[in-house]
């Protein structure tokens, strides 16, 4: 299945608003609910929704620190790799994990409460991973940017200040 502008229309929608009503959406775009609710599903189905989660404010729970972590591995074999990729899954505090290219094997983005609380983690999580050689950490000084989705793909590109 391709999707069409209607498609591309309720997947934008649903990306700013995963909560918001088959209802609303049909008010909006001028279709019956019926038809939202067979186009949601097919694109479901067809793999172009994976899941809806909610979004939450990470602070109340404490997560004021957020790092990011290069790892370099001792070997690039494919031993190597799937031992380390075995253990980062196992990692609380491990939110995000991706194979790099380029001179760092992994970059992990990690929660902490705090400095303190990241050196527990460093201490007790990363450090025992296997086969890393070295581990380096960036502090996030605050968030800019955070979308689930680049406007782009729904043909809304992002408008630069003083364009």
């Amino acid at each position: 299945m391709d999707a069409d502008k209607i498609d591309l229309t309720i997947l934008a929608e649903l990306s700013t608003n995963a909560r918001i009503s088959q209802t609303e959406l049909s008010n909006r775009m001028g279709l019956s609910s019926t038809a939202i609710a067979r186009r949601q599903r097919t694109l479901e189905d067809e793999g172009y929704i994976t899941g809806y989660q909610a979004t939450l404010d990470l602070t109340r729970f404490g997560l004021n620190t957020t790092v990011l972590v290069r790892v370099t591995l001792d070997s690039q074999s494919d031993e190597a790799l799937k031992l380390f990729e075995t253990g980062i899954v196992k990692c609380p505090s491990v939110v995000r994990c991706f194979l790099m290219s380029g001179s760092d094997d992994y970059l992990l983005i990690v929660l902490a409460r705090d400095i303190e609380d990241f050196e527990r983690i460093h201490r007790t999580e990363l450090s025992c991973l296997p086969r890393v050689s070295r581990i380096q950490s960036n502090f996030a000084i605050r968030e800019i940017v955070s979308r689930a989705v680049p406007p782009a793909i729904f043909g809304n590109p992002v408008r630069y200040a003083g364009r």
